[in-house]
């Protein structure tokens, strides 16, 4: 199989003995700042390792560190682990606080959260993974960035399309593709590859392409991105798109190489859409259950030290923080709209992890400051000493969040089991 790759890319590289070394050294690393709760250079002073600037994107670093996921700033939410090529599609929609947005194959989230930076915590982020388990990584990674205005969706491109018709003002299709940027990366891609995968993965791009041009509103943009070097799967359905779809115009594109650039395979076109309406939809219910609402209000005043904007709504059990225009949830697969609060506990308040993680910082009233070896005993699931406070706080390293606890004659640990380090 790799033989018959090799054949193919020595026919598209002009330059293709570079490539072929190249793919014998170790791939590029790289961490995005997360700019919702930390700036870029505030960041680099805090990191125990160096980091060198990724050209594509402002926020992006690369790191020679080996697990640089490894801190409690990364438990925190100030930085996401990503390749450094993977960040070049998102940039190229120019998102803005306000729009109407949507990550289409979202998981795990590197894009998605990286959008939701330049949303600023405004508008609709609609972020849908079809796959349920790839879906729950997705929300886990949605709650520990601190991503308030998100809609995490697990449903069919299909499914989306016939109820999203012309609603989204930008749109970014980071397709499953066969993955052949990612060879130095993860040995899969390359057992897994073939001619029949590269077809396989052209003819679901189109499909899922063709869904997400009928969610694109007039003067809207769609980003369509892989991480593979196939032109079946990039060129081609490039131009098969503006084919098929001739009131869209081709803006600009690019494709990373790793002997040329630093950072693995990436491809990414940009396309924007002249004609067409802007759909509206019905509006979410108008409040959440008022037994809801007024324990959390007695909850809050202690919580926090200011109200938080947005509309509360029941979603489940829990009580959520939405953006004010949030469409109806109603028939839709939703893991979770917007920020999760907490929920009633039995006549008590109970706060969610998402909302230690997601509300401002500067706006918590109740913390618990703990020390270096405190923060490994807290991701841990251990109890600690109190602090001296009473109820439920949030737990801070450096004075950023990790989570939630109790405390009283100790301080009761309240990290989700699933995130716990081993």
């Amino acid at each position: 199989m790799m033989n018959e790759y090799l054949r193919r890319m020595r026919l598209q590289l002009p330059d293709f003995e570079k490539y072929e070394q190249c793919l014998s050294q170790p791939p590029y690393k790289g961490i995005r700042a997360n700019t919702l709760k930390i700036g870029a250079q505030e960041l680099k002073k805090l990191l125990p390792f160096a980091l060198d600037g990724v050209p594509w994107e402002s926020d992006g670093f690369y790191v020679t560190q080996e697990k640089p996921g490894k801190t409690p700033y990364h438990d925190a939410g100030l930085y996401y682990v990503q390749e450094p090529s993977a960040m070049c599609a998102a940039p190229l929609l120019d998102v803005r606080p306000g729009e109407r947005v949507l990550d289409l194959c979202s998981a795990p989230g590197g894009k998605g959260t990286q959008l939701a930076q330049k949303m600023q915590g405004q508008g609709i982020l609609v972020l849908n993974e079809k796959i349920p388990d790839r879906a729950r990584i997705l929300l886990q990674n949605v709650e520990r960035m601190g991503v308030a205005n998100a809609v995490v969706t697990c449903a069919d491109p299909e499914a989306l399309a016939q109820r999203f018709a012309g609603y989204f003002d930008k749109i970014l299709v980071d397709a499953p593709c066969s993955g052949e940027g990612m060879l130095r990366k993860e040995a899969a891609a390359a057992e897994n590859w073939s001619v029949q995968n590269v077809e396989m993965c052209a003819a679901r791009q189109k499909k899922i392409l063709a869904c997400a041009v009928k969610m694109l509103a007039g003067g809207g943009k769609l980003v369509y991105s892989t991480c593979t070097f196939s032109e079946e799967e990039d060129e081609r359905n490039v131009e098969w798109l503006l084919h098929e779809f001739p009131f869209l115009k081709l803006e600009e594109s690019r494709k990373i190489y790793p002997h040329r650039e630093r950072g693995e395979g990436h491809f990414a076109a940009l396309f924007s859409r002249d004609e067409g309406e802007r759909a509206r939809l019905r509006p979410a219910a108008a409040a959440a259950e008022k037994r809801l609402q007024t324990l959390w209000k007695d909850f809050s005043a202690a919580f926090l030290k200011q109200t938080l904007p947005g509309r509360l709504i029941s979603f489940g059990k829990g009580l959520s923080l939405v953006p004010e225009e949030l469409f109806t949830l109603d028939g839709l697969k939703v893991l979770r709209a917007g920020l999760l609060l907490g929920e009633d506990a039995g006549g008590r308040f109970e706060p969610a992890h998402a909302l230690a993680l997601g509300a401002p910082r500067d706006a918590l009233a109740s913390k618990a400051e703990l020390s270096e070896e405190e923060v490994q005993r807290y991701l841990r699931g251990e109890e600690l000493p109190s602090k001296g406070g009473k109820g439920w706080c949030a737990v801070c390293y450096n004075g950023y969040p990790l989570g939630l606890a109790k405390d009283g004659v100790a301080l009761k640990n309240h990290y989700p089991k699933g995130l716990r380090i081993k």
